[in-house]
């Protein structure tokens, strides 16, 4: 749940750019696990290869307003390293249904969080705004790929993806601040 409330035009620009950082750089690290286990020959791996491959896109976009923004990055950076892999490692080894379940539940939390973003910054900055709207147009197709690629028929589809949408949330809200 977000601190924001309608009508608070304080918004928190930095704090945007950090967590979407920490974020990308999560997804990057999702993939990376997942691949590791899924190899390079099924459509599965396929698809996430293309998906991976729009993360390092939007990574290296942060990357930039990082820098070039003059934000602190989050200190939970080796943290996301390997949390990231883990998560899409374990998915992948549960079978190619459960990574694309990952991807859908990782990207069904993302949609809502840029929302929320966009909803915060309204018109105030309008090149972040751009980018935001772009990825979670990217991460929409993401988690659309992956219904396509039988994430819902995972086994405990509701539990895990349920695990991994709070988990999600966790993140975000720990890595607008550390």
């Amino acid at each position: 749940m977000s601190d924001w409330q309608p009508g608070d035009r304080k918004v928190d620009v930095d704090s945007m750019i950090r967590v979407d950082h920490a974020g990308e750089y999560g997804a990057t690290r999702i993939y990376a696990g997942q691949l590791a286990v899924l190899g390079d020959r099924s459509a599965a791996a396929h698809q996430v290869a293309r998906m991976a491959s729009q993360e390092e896109r939007h990574l290296a976009r942060f990357d930039q307003l990082i820098v070039e923004r003059g934000v602190r990055p989050t200190l939970l950076q080796p943290f996301w390293n390997v949390a990231g892999f883990t998560l899409g490692a374990a998915t992948a080894l549960l079978g190619e249904k459960a990574a694309m379940a990952c991807t859908d539940a990782v990207e069904t939390e993302i949609d809502r969080h840029y929302a929320e973003q966009l909803e915060q910054l309204g018109d105030s900055d309008p090149e972040l705004s751009a980018d935001i709207e772009q990825f979670r147009e990217e991460e929409l197709e993401h988690r659309d790929t992956a219904r396509e690629h039988g994430s819902e028929e995972a086994l405990a589809y509701p539990l895990l993806t349920g695990m991994i949408r709070l988990g999600c949330r966790a993140a975000i809200a720990v890595a607008k601040r550390i």
